[in-house]
């Protein structure tokens, strides 16, 4: 995997672990922060890290921006200082800006002023948590479209023993099965002659609706 360069901008919970998962994934990653102390609890593991205001046009024109594949503006409730970071970040020539937004005005604020993509982690972990529990039966998601999503399922009991083409799960309940799991292990597109075990899960292609056909017969 090549590696990528990335910079972020506010170091709250999100930007932390948006960090730390960047950093365990062998990417670079130079962190800016205006609190010191923040700074400091990332310092071990990202070295390439500046204490300084973002709003100052001239901190940001030193940090080089154009440089870095992504640059990421993770900023808490300061929703001011994202509007003008973004500006700036695009003004100096950054390739593309991820921003986090709390709200959909904010969003469009965002857009319109030149950020790249707008990311929504409060709203997306609510939905993903909502879609989980409210059957006990989906073990993940992960949206795709307004319509589509990945779901990890169990298999109904009466599947074990048959075969992929013998249950038909994509003509009896439009669903394309694009993985089995069992345990840690992940069989990606299996065969239509697999068989199915007690411990399987599938991961399919979908809408919710038709999740349900299965999920409800649990």
């Amino acid at each position: 995997m090549k590696t990528k360069s990335f910079l972020i901008i506010g170091l709250g919970r999100f930007g932390k672990h948006l960090a730390h998962r960047l950093i365990d994934m062998g990417h670079d990653v130079m962190i800016v922060d205006k609190d010191p102390a923040i700074v400091d609890t990332l310092i071990d593991i990202c070295p390439d890290a500046s204490i300084g205001d973002c709003t100052n046009e001239s901190v940001l024109k030193s940090l080089d921006v154009g440089a870095f594949d992504v640059c990421f503006v993770t900023i808490g409730e300061d929703f001011e200082s994202s509007l003008i970071i973004t500006t700036y970040l695009k003004k100096y020539g950054a390739k593309c800006v991820v921003a986090k937004a709390n709200q959909t005005i904010q969003a469009d604020l965002l857009k319109r002023i030149g950020a790249d993509e707008i990311l929504f982690p409060e709203k997306e972990m609510a939905d993903k948590i909502a879609v989980r529990y409210d059957s006990g039966n989906i073990f993940d998601y992960i949206p795709l479209t307004g319509e589509y999503s990945i779901y990890e399922l169990a298999i109904l009991k009466d599947w074990i023993g048959k075969t992929i083409i013998e249950v038909n799960v994509r003509k009896n309940y439009q669903l394309n099965i694009i993985a089995i799991k069992t345990g840690t292990s992940l069989n990606p597109v299996p065969g239509a002659d697999y068989v199915f075990t007690k411990d399987d899960h599938i991961v399919v292609i979908g809408k919710l609706a038709d999740v349900a056909k299965i999920t409800s017969k649990q």
